[in-house]
């Protein structure tokens, strides 16, 4: 009945299904767990009438022209700029830490000067990640180093991940930058932007094709057996001579043969403020005190006339079976482990990986899309 299986109707999946549809016309069944279709993308309209991400903020923001070009096809854009506070010493200033930061916390001659040096080492309007600034041998670098990665760096970096941020791969890491500029926007890629209706409604459309079928609520080991002995694929009961194209985790679909591999989880936790606005920005960060890391306010990412206004505080949380595993946990061990898993997948000619689960690797959203595009037009088409 179906020449491709797609497990998963988070971006990825959505992505490739609707190539595979649209392209080359071919018929694509999508299985998903969850009762929704969008993957951690998700959002809805809550009972504020405000646009809700019900897994966290989600900002797009890219400088590839064809994911925005080929997202464009199944929405109209609001453009935003997100902005990021952190709740430092009793302050609430730009995060990445920039110039604005540093001259908001320190007296104005040091200040100055940290910033001249900053300027004359690295130049203007560049990203410095904090373990690099870290191995200057200039005191006043030095101390701007030691003092962003114990105030904005590390006891979030332990937070989000629950390990020292020595045992979390450098490309992790790097994420956290000091911006050698005034800018405070969080990001500055060419395309910034949030759907206008939302990422649900882009994504009901890119899959809205007669050729692809949706199955909600929906484990793919009720519909789908993988046979690790004699490397086949039942669907159905039946052997399978489509693709499987696989966007969940890796380890799930090889049975755990080589032991489970970690990520990490999150916990959110809803409000409603009887309050026009909460809080300054869309999203401000807590990285010293508190259990959570921080608090989002949607109705700064989708404007809306509201008497109230949602906010959502977010708990990082060590992952285990049964919750949802957001993020692949990058140590020496784990990447190890993976390649096993990568290497067996080998012996499955009509298996493909595909996005963060799958790929055990830390994709943005736009990235997510560039690699199901690529991925389309090397394996499929």
């Amino acid at each position: 009945m179906f020449d491709y299986v797609v497990v998963g109707a988070g971006l990825s999946g959505c992505v490739i299904a609707e190539r595979i549809a649209n392209v080359l016309g071919k018929k694509v069944l999508i299985i998903e767990k969850r009762n929704h279709i969008g993957g951690n993308c998700y959002d809805y309209v809550d009972e504020n009438v405000i646009i809700v991400h019900k897994y966290g903020p989600h900002i797009f923001h890219t400088d590839y022209k064809d994911v925005f070009d080929y997202l464009s096809n199944f929405t109209e854009w609001r453009l935003y700029e997100h902005r990021v506070l952190g709740n430092i010493n009793g302050y609430k200033v730009p995060i990445p830490f920039n110039f604005t930061s540093i001259k908001t916390l320190f007296p104005s001659e040091l200040a100055d000067r940290i910033i001249g040096k900053l300027l004359n080492n690295f130049g203007y309007g560049n990203k410095i990640p904090i373990l690099e600034l870290k191995k200057t041998n200039d005191k006043d670098l030095s101390f701007i180093a030691d003092f962003v990665y114990k105030n904005v760096f590390y006891n979030y970096t332990r937070k989000q991940w629950g390990r020292d941020p020595e045992e979390i791969d450098p490309s992790v890491t790097a994420r956290v930058p000091i911006y050698t500029s005034y800018d405070n926007r969080y990001f500055t890629d060419k395309y910034q932007m949030v759907p206008e209706k939302g990422y649900t409604y882009m994504i009901q459309n890119m899959i809205n094709n007669p050729n692809i079928k949706l199955l909600l609520n929906t484990d793919f080991r009720e519909i789908i057996k993988v046979d690790l002995e004699y490397r086949k694929i039942y669907f159905c009961g039946a052997l399978f001579k489509g693709k499987l194209i696989f966007t969940g985790m890796i380890d799930e679909l090889f049975e755990y043969r080589f032991g489970i591999l970690p990520y990490r989880s999150l916990r959110f936790v809803f409000k409603t403020i009887n309050k026009e606005f909460f809080q300054e920005v869309a999203t401000v960060n807590y990285p010293n005190n508190y259990d959570f890391t921080r608090i989002t306010e949607f109705k700064h990412i989708h404007p809306v006339e509201s008497k109230n206004t949602t906010i959502v505080y977010e708990y990082p949380e060590d992952y285990s079976l049964g919750k949802i595993p957001y993020y692949p946990m990058f140590t020496t061990d784990a990447k190890e482990n993976y390649f096993k898993y990568l290497e067996f997948a080998k012996n499955f000619d009509n298996i493909i990986l595909l996005g963060r689960l799958a790929e055990y690797k830390y994709y943005d959203m736009d990235d997510v899309v560039k690699r199901a595009l690529e991925v389309f037009e090397e394996k499929i088409r």
